[in-house]
């Protein structure tokens, strides 16, 4: 029995102190962010992979479609029109020093090209490349295009144009199907069918 004048003896009180706060975890925030962040770029680069394979479909798609000969094709900043296309032949040009015999035979377009820029442009044949029957592309021949031109390369004012003949060396017996004409190197080209 407990002693009535003296109470239940109570533990002397102890300072209370508050526990601190638990810290918050930081490492699942860190890790939804680089996977967020991972996944963002991907799927840009998807779209952009996605975007850059369209156009060159679109690109690729074009130069398989040819205008008709005498019809204007553009490219860049130039206007292109084929006028007229010679008979193969083996040689060309009337110098002595500066003739130049074929390979197989040589194919001569002639062609107009405009600026249709306002500004200056140059054209360069070597640029320029002519298409056969069978898919293969030709380039153009400067060596042997030095004795029909009076010049390889030509700087168009806006609005001019100029008179151009292209030379190819193919193969005898070659069917030229188009010619693939180009403001530059660089440039997606556009078709002129040829037969």
């Amino acid at each position: 029995m407990s002693n009535p004048q003296h109470p239940n003896p109570v533990a002397p009180q102890q300072p209370y102190y508050p526990q601190p706060p638990r810290k918050k975890k930081v490492w699942p925030w860190v890790l939804g962010g680089f996977v967020l962040a991972v996944l963002v770029l991907f799927g840009g680069c998807a779209a952009l992979i996605g975007t850059a394979a369209n156009e060159v479909a679109k690109a690729e798609e074009s130069k398989a479609v040819a205008a008709p000969a005498g019809t204007e094709v553009r490219d860049g900043k130039f206007g292109f029109t084929v006028t007229k296309v010679d008979p193969p032949v083996t040689t060309v040009g009337d110098n002595e020093f500066l003739r130049k015999t074929a390979q197989g035979e040589f194919i001569l377009v002639y062609v107009d090209v405009a600026n249709t820029s306002n500004v200056a442009q140059s054209y360069f044949g070597s640029n320029q490349k002519l298409v056969d029957d069978q898919g293969r592309e030709f380039a153009n021949d400067t060596a042997a295009e030095i004795n029909v031109n009076d010049q390889l390369s030509a700087e168009i004012n806006p609005g001019n144009k100029t008179s151009m003949i292209l030379v190819f060396d193919v193969p005898t017996g070659t069917v030229p199907a188009a010619i693939e004409f180009h403001d530059s190197a660089f440039s997606d080209g556009a078709r002129v069918a040829l037969k």
